[in-house]
C-alpha cells in the first residue's frame, strides 16, 4: 500500500496544536479593509481552532492518524 499523499492547500492553511486540536487563521482579512473597523480587523489577526465537526474531515486531507 503507498503512502498517504498530504493536501498541499491544507497543509498551508493548518497547523497541529500540542494538544493535538487544529489551528486556523481567520477569513476576511485580505482586502476591501477601508469599510471594515479597527475592532473587527484586530479580531480577524487572532487564530482560532478549527470546529469539531470539520477536524476530521481536515486530518484526513493532513494523513494525521
Amino acid at each position: 500500500m503507498p503512502k498517504m499523499k498530504t493536501n498541499s492547500a491544507a497543509k498551508k492553511r493548518f497547523k497541529l496544536t500540542a494538544s493535538g486540536k487544529l489551528k486556523r487563521e481567520k477569513a476576511y482579512k485580505s482586502h476591501i479593509l477601508t469599510k471594515k473597523s479597527s475592532k473587527t480587523k484586530r479580531n480577524l489577526r487572532q487564530s482560532t481552532t478549527v470546529n469539531a465537526s470539520d477536524e476530521g474531515r481536515i486530518k484526513k486531507l493532513l494523513a494525521i492518524g
